[in-house]
């Protein structure tokens, strides 16, 4: 029998992948009470706190097979309590009890905002390779080497408007393709 508080989270997620419940307990042994702290500090609701916290675990168990985590899966699963207690504020009766509280979501610390910036980077990263070669080479002149469209125009032999209607349409596709992974994400 496997020691699963001995192995590391990088180490569990493919157990808990393939559907191994003791890795997944752990991991919930693991971080249940710190997502429960966080979520406590924004609703001072127990059940409130509860219910997001298990939801977040429910949706976990049920799309394990799907889960692609880039980042540790803490930085993971704190992402993952945010947009779930802003889901919840927006929709909660005390929605202005809460905001008239003057109660904001805690500063996540630098290593977790330097963890979402990585994951979002990567997303974006992976969005461009999917561009057309021309439409590509245009996103990245523009968002990675930061040259004006004028710029890329004359680097490349064509018009501004060309480079605009390009960076424009690959701007709607990037948001179109964030959107859906934001939708999957609050819908936890």
């Amino acid at each position: 029998m496997r020691d699963y508080n001995a192995i590391s989270d990088a180490a569990l997620l493919p157990l808990i992948k393939e559907g191994e419940v003791q890795a997944f307990n752990e991991l919930y042994t693991r971080y249940f009470r710190m997502l429960y702290s966080y979520a406590w500090n924004i609703l001072d609701n127990e059940e409130e706190c509860s219910d997001a916290v298990q939801e977040i675990f429910v949706w976990l168990w049920e799309n394990r097979g799907t889960l692609q985590v880039t980042t540790t899966i803490k930085g993971y699963l704190m992402a993952a309590v945010k947009y779930r207690l802003a889901r919840i504020i927006q929709t909660s009766r005390r929605r202005a009890a809460i905001l008239a509280a003057n109660v904001t979501l805690p500063a996540v610390t630098n290593i977790e905002e330097d963890i979402e910036a990585k994951e979002l980077k990567r997303v974006i990263t992976a969005f461009s390779e999917t561009l057309p070669q021309r439409a590509r080479e245009i996103f990245q002149l523009s968002r990675v080497q930061h040259l004006s469209n004028k710029e890329i125009a004359a680097q490349m032999g064509i018009s501004e408007k060309t480079v605009e209607n390009q960076i424009t349409i690959a701007l709607k596709k990037l948001r179109s393709d964030l959107n859906k992974k934001m939708l999957s994400f609050l819908l936890l």
